[in-house]
């Protein structure tokens, strides 16, 4: 999805974590990402550079997002490799890792799905990035989201399958959406995460 509207970037999510020492493994050496040099530096929270978006990890009980990021890097080996070097240290904890066909499955150590794919032409010029929140949402749900973001916050939707679901995608930014897709069952309390949007226009939404 190309054409932005009035949400132009996708700038961080939030997720709690109880220990700051096991989130730099995990964020900082295991996905090789890096921490934000200039705010957020003392110990009780750590904002984490994903090319122009963030992971925002404050202390506190740990949060799990009801759905999965989509992160591309730039080189998919060299990420495997250093999630190995990490696994010793995290072994106590949900750290998990899989491979699928051009992009690697990651479980944080508190249950985050993060799904890591090789940079490519699909992405534009981006090598490193957050490209997708996907959000796990019940049935019949998805048109009523599509229509909130176009009509409130003036965001491009579509209304198309996703991994086999009915789904919203909403264009929130170059090359990035938020993507909520129908799952059938009931789903887990919502913790508190968060995210957060940059919008072109912040009076018209506001007014409604």
């Amino acid at each position: 999805m190309e054409d932005l509207g009035n949400v132009v970037a996708l700038e961080h999510v939030n997720i709690r974590v109880p220990d700051q020492r096991l989130a730099t493994l995990f964020y900082i050496k295991g996905l090789g990402l890096t921490r934000d040099p200039y705010l957020m530096t003392g110990v009780d929270n750590m904002w984490v550079n994903v090319g122009r978006s963030q992971f925002h990890l404050p202390t506190g009980r740990a949060q799990v997002l009801r759905g999965r990021v989509g992160l591309v890097v730039p080189d998919l080996k060299a990420l495997r490799c250093s999630l190995e070097r990490v696994a010793a240290d995290l072994k106590k904890t949900k750290l998990a890792v899989s491979r699928g066909r051009g992009f690697i499955d990651v479980v944080c150590p508190w249950g985050n799905r993060i799904r890591c794919y090789q940079a490519n032409s699909k992405y534009g010029p981006t090598t490193l990035g957050m490209v997708y929140v996907m959000f796990d949402v019940p049935v019949n749900s998805t048109k009523g989201i599509a229509r909130f973001y176009t009509e409130i916050l003036g965001a491009p939707a579509r209304l198309r399958q996703f991994e086999k679901a009915p789904a919203s995608h909403i264009a929130v930014g170059h090359h990035q959406t938020l993507i909520f897709r129908e799952i059938a069952g009931r789903s887990t309390k919502y913790d508190g995460h968060h995210l957060q949007l940059y919008v072109g226009n912040f009076s018209g939404p506001y007014c409604g």
